[in-house]
């Protein structure tokens, strides 16, 4: 009988330590230090060379948004790294673990070196704090959540309960996440790109013709419909075979690129409905509590 896996606890702190967080950031060297300095620095947090750290191989996060890169960039270079980044020694070089956008930012500053917190960690543990990192953010897309849930599942052989438990999320959350991906590629291509929201995929999940799944997704696309307005077409076209809504008056140029800057700020389904007299109204869809918690925290910033 396998040991019992341990539960997240405070998420990815369990995994990664306190020295994450409370002060972590006043305790870094002010020596850059190398990956052949003695092993007494695992454990600790210093600054390393950017130029000796490579990329993680198992990182499970496929876009980042250039806007907000840029803005991660800005901050760094006033107020410098404020959360060391995770690495682990990997021969005479580091490799990074947790903390790939801060690197990026970093690394646009114009920084040389960066705090980070130096700690033992084989491939599987590696892989897990890289795709717990990234789900625990607030604006990736529903597509690489999904993909991280799946690889925790294929690399510790966890059913969907285990991981719920793993990763602090309700059953159902990891359940609607898991199902996105036997969607089309092209229309999870569709919901990374904010063109669809999570509640739009989640309808066409439960159509068995990917014809019919490829059809209605750019009928919202095109029509800019609402999760309710697919809800009824959906239904509509199942009880009576009804044609789609007419198509909706054009909307211009300067509109589609303020909803779709929108949409990438909140990662999330964003709908613009012009009026008369240049009235109209604002939709930003969401598909649970915390993805509604998570927009509000993002329009907050």
């Amino acid at each position: 009988m396998t040991a019992k896996r341990p539960a997240l606890g405070r998420g990815l702190d369990a995994l990664l330590g306190d020295s994450r967080t409370g002060n972590a950031a006043t305790k870094t060297e002010t020596v850059p230090l190398s990956p052949d300095s003695e092993e007494g620095v695992i454990g600790a947090i210093a600054a390393i060379p950017i130029d000796q750290i490579d990329a993680n191989p198992f990182q499970p996060r496929t876009q980042f948004n250039d806007e907000s890169l840029e803005e991660l960039c800005q901050s760094i270079r006033i107020n410098g790294v404020i959360t060391p980044i995770t690495v682990r020694k990997a021969g005479h070089r580091y490799q990074l673990i947790s903390g790939e956008r801060r690197l990026r930012a970093s690394k646009l500053a114009g920084l040389t070196e960066i705090p980070a917190f130096i700690r033992m960690a084989n491939d599987n543990q590696s892989l897990e704090m890289a795709l717990i990192e990234n789900i625990q953010r607030e604006d990736l897309n529903a597509i690489d959540v999904a993909l991280s849930f799946q690889a925790l599942m294929d690399a510790y052989k966890y059913n969907q309960d285990e991981l719920s438990k793993r990763v602090g999320k309700g059953r159902s959350t990891v359940a609607n996440f898991l199902r996105l991906l036997n969607l089309p590629a092209v229309i999870q291509l569709y919901l990374k790109d904010n063109k669809i929201s999570m509640g739009h995929a989640r309808c066409l999940v439960g159509i068995e013709s990917e014809e019919k799944q490829l059809e209605l997704a750019q009928q919202v696309i095109s029509q800019d419909l609402s999760v309710r307005q697919l809800e009824e077409l959906i239904r509509k076209k199942d009880n009576t075979g009804a044609k789609a809504p007419k198509e909706k008056a054009v909307v211009p140029e300067w509109c589609k690129e303020a909803k779709q800057k929108l949409a990438d700020k909140v990662s999330a389904k964003v709908s613009l409905k012009p009026g008369r007299k240049g009235k109209g109204s604002l939709v930003i869809d969401y598909g649970s509590e915390e993805e509604l918690q998570r927009i509000f925290n993002l329009l907050n910033e």
